[in-house]
């Protein structure tokens, strides 16, 4: 049986969106904890709070987006068409 060196374009593009799905968690916590280490000492004239709780906001809602369009595109494209049966004889 000869190996294939190359996946076919659906498998890859599924294999990728299954590496997005995993990272998001990733993503999620970089973006929500960055701004805390970014912030560090309160300036006086430096952004207010209202200012953060958008970012907050914002950031929740990209995520949001985001993880509905991988879970999505994970859905129609796991149906995959099943091979035909082979003999090997």
């Amino acid at each position: 049986m000869a190996r294939r060196l190359f996946l076919e374009r659906r498998t890859y593009r599924q294999n990728r969106l299954q590496d997005a799905a995993r990272l998001l968690p990733i993503l999620a916590l970089v973006l929500f904890f960055a701004p805390i280490f970014i912030r560090g000492e309160a300036d006086p004239g430096g952004p207010d709070l209202a200012t953060w709780l958008v970012y907050y906001f914002t950031v929740w809602l990209a995520l949001i987006a985001l993880s509905a369009f991988v879970s999505r595109s994970l859905t129609r494209g796991g149906e995959v068409a099943p091979e035909p049966d082979r003999e090997d004889g």
